[in-house]
């Protein structure tokens, strides 16, 4: 791995290997990045959409203005804030804005915003005319480490979260690292859980680094803000270079989000993503003790980490059986087998399928408030 980056150093470029047919791409984390986006759209582009949540209304006005300066018929697609955003209406409201504008294959969609955001622009430049190249601009941590990384794109129905989607890789992604500078300290905090994922799967540095000072890692101006998020970024291209369609190693990037994402629903997303996959990574580490595979120290130090930060531990016992029954429809699910992410040592992730039913509701139990 390469000298992670510092907050006042050059830009970084992350490489993600093309897969399954698709381009290779760069992640570009720094500061004051914006001015790079003209380049990822290209000469071949006519028109460009920018589709940003009602909370950057400012910040989309101003790269369609920008855009159009540079020549490009650009708009602006307002959507909701957050999850709000991720529905078939909103989806079905952004390729109208596209109809009505013209867009054709060598058109690009911006997506601006927090990881609803980059999933819902992501699965709309996927969807019109089969595939339209787009780009991602994630202004939270969860939007730079995870949901602007990958190619997977969606939204969610009434039954579940991310049901519906592509696979459909970005052209480039730009964490502008300024951005994280105003994000309100809940949801940079949020962000902070698939960064602390990344170090107990694949890069125990990050998990040292928040030790050092919890403190300091909650703060966007922290002395290690740019190294957390270029390591969570490193990990999450390598894993998704090898495989894109998750039909192998990718599966390990769902550490602790299969409970995760019934959190998610059964709280009607009103809690952040981040929050959830917290709770979920306790609960796979409780289950991978139960069964035998993740040793006390680590399993312990899941809880130990994500609470200093402060992130939550623990959920609503009394909601296991709804919780159960979510988790049975998650796309990690396979015929009537439950498969959970679980660790068999720091950083040596495996599959644990078809878990005893009594396992579950031991761990459940650990994390039960």
């Amino acid at each position: 791995m390469t000298t992670p980056a510092r907050e006042n150093a050059a830009p970084v470029r992350v490489a993600v290997g093309g897969a399954a047919g698709h381009d290779p791409y760069d992640v570009l984390i720094g500061r004051q990045l914006l001015g790079d986006l003209p380049a990822l759209i290209g000469p071949r582009a006519r028109r460009v959409a920018v589709l940003h949540p009602e909370a950057l209304s400012a910040t989309g006005e101003v790269l369609r203005d920008d855009l159009a300066a540079q020549g490009y018929e650009a708009i602006a697609v307002q959507v909701p804030n957050a999850e709000e955003a991720k529905t078939a209406e909103v989806a079905a409201y952004c390729w109208k804005a596209l109809g009505q504008t013209g867009f054709t294959r060598t058109d690009v969609v911006v997506g601006v915003g927090g990881g609803a955001t980059t999933d819902l622009a992501g699965f709309v430049a996927a969807t019109w005319l089969r595939g339209v190249r787009w780009i991602a601009v994630p202004t939270t941590v969860l939007g730079m480490v995870d949901a602007a990384v990958g190619g997977k794109t969606g939204i969610n129905t009434a039954e579940g979260k991310n049901l519906v989607g592509a696979f459909h890789p970005p052209a480039g992604v730009l964490c502008d690292l300024a951005a994280l500078d105003s994000l309100p300290v809940n949801d940079y905090v949020s962000g902070l859980a698939e960064v602390i994922k990344a170090g107990f799967i694949a890069d125990p540095e990050i998990l040292r680094l928040i030790e050092s000072d919890p403190e300091a890692a909650r703060r966007p101006d922290g002395p290690f803000t740019a190294e957390l998020i270029e390591r969570a970024v490193r990990v999450k291209a390598e894993v998704v270079s090898d495989d894109l369609r998750e039909t192998g190693r990718r599966e390990i990037l769902n550490y602790g989000h299969t409970l995760a994402h019934a959190i998610e629903k059964n709280e009607r997303y009103r809690w952040r993503h981040g929050a959830a996959v917290a709770v979920g990574m306790v609960f796979a580490a409780e289950l991978g003790r139960i069964a035998g595979r993740l040793d006390d120290a680590t399993a312990d130090r899941h809880r130990a980490v994500l609470a200093s930060v402060g992130l939550p531990v623990t959920y609503r016992g009394d909601q296991w059986p709804k919780l159960l029954e979510t988790m049975r429809i998650d796309k990690k699910t396979r015929g009537d087998l439950l498969r959970f992410i679980v660790l068999e040592g720091l950083a040596r992730p495996g599959v644990l399928e078809g878990p005893d039913p009594a396992m579950l509701l031991a761990a459940h139990a650990e994390i039960a408030a």
